[in-house]
């Protein structure tokens, strides 16, 4: 007999949107939970190595040296944008839409704000029609996810091509890497290349609900239950994948000496040389062109422009003098980069103290 009335001025529409509430809200706080385990991973590492010189890339070119640490931390702040996403679609999820009944409310004297702060809500829909027919939330949370997703997949494709012979900036530990059937030299980053192709899930799940919605009359339809599959393997996905990358980043080989090894040659220091150039008088723009063509000529030579002798820097441009050496070093251009948010060690220091309070707030 109780059980007959537990349906009183409820609907299936404002119960399941409610549980879809719960579950979508509890499963941010478990996002969060792994973010958090893979930034901490970024900043550990990033402390272990501070000080270790890289070559920084643009075009996937050398462009720059910068500190190993410092690009760890540009993946920090990634997956800090995407905490504070989650953040975000927690708040929108806050929502309690129990009392909407099937779509116009009910005639009962229901007070769905006690039964908001029964279970944890701090707001209740404004309009009974909308508090069923909202998959706003949802939608919020795929994106999230997809975006998350994308920067796991940008790491990843790093990893990969780090991990690879012709680079070997680092080594992936075994438990995240598996071997050939047929080659026994083999050792493949299958997590990360896994990583990097669930992405497409989560973006196809995002496009998936975004086009179920896209043309729905308000107020509840059955289409909407298409939102479940979506969310339930975006949620299963995201944490997978988050639990897996902090786990590659925390045991991986870092290798300073061969990141160093292979900016020689690689003329990334070209920048510094202009700048010399710039601040003893040269206009940057002409500066940069004696640079260009100092580069042109090492190349030739098959030199680096550290190795040049002073004579041979001096032949163009008669400004340049013994200091230039100072300069046409990769160290000396990392500590010289001290302007807020540059490579410099005090301020990748600072960074990893910032992102450590944050972590531990």
């Amino acid at each position: 007999p109780a059980g007959r009335k537990l349906h009183t001025g409820r609907s299936r529409n404002d119960q399941v949107a409610l549980d879809m509430h719960l579950y979508i809200r509890s499963e941010c706080q478990e996002v969060l939970l792994r973010l958090r385990s893979l930034q901490k991973a970024l900043v550990d590492r990033a402390a272990e190595h501070l000080g270790v010189v890289m070559p920084g890339f643009t075009h996937f070119q050398h462009a720059q040296p910068v500190l190993f640490s410092h690009y760890l931390m540009a993946y920090f702040w990634m997956f800090q944008r995407d905490a504070e996403r989650i953040a975000f679609c927690l708040q929108q999820a806050d929502r309690l839409p129990l009392g909407a009944a099937a779509l116009a409310g009910t005639t009962y004297p229901l007070d769905p704000h006690s039964v908001a702060g029964e279970l944890g809500f701090t707001r209740i829909y404004e309009n009974s029609i909308d508090a069923v027919s909202d998959r706003d939330y949802l939608i919020e949370f795929l994106f999230c996810a997809a975006v998350i997703g994308m920067h796991m997949s940008r790491l990843s494709e790093e990893l990969i091509v780090g991990s690879s012979r012709e680079f070997s900036f680092y080594e992936m530990d075994d438990a995240f890497a598996t071997g050939s059937s047929i080659m026994p030299q083999k050792k493949n980053p299958d997590v990360c290349e896994l990583v990097r192709g669930k992405t497409g899930r989560l973006i196809g799940n995002l496009v998936s609900l975004l086009v179920v919605l896209k043309g729905l009359p308000l107020a509840y339809n059955s289409d909407m239950q298409e939102d479940k599959e979506a969310v339930f393997d975006s949620v299963d996905t995201v944490k997978a994948c988050l639990s897996m990358l902090a786990g590659v980043i925390s045991t991986m080989k870092v290798n300073p000496e061969r990141m160093r090894a292979s900016m020689h040659g690689d003329f990334c220091l070209a920048t510094e040389l202009a700048d010399y150039l710039a601040q003893k008088g040269l206009p940057f723009r002409d500066a940069h062109h004696v640079a260009g063509r100092v580069v042109a000529y090492a190349m030739k030579k098959g030199m680096d422009i550290w190795e040049l002798t002073l004579s041979e820097l001096q032949s163009f441009s008669e400004i340049i003098s013994e200091d230039v050496y100072d300069y046409l070093d990769y160290e000396v251009a990392v500590q010289r980069r001290t302007t807020p948010g540059g490579t410099c060690r005090e301020n990748v220091e600072q960074q990893i103290a910032k992102a450590l309070a944050l972590l531990e707030a």
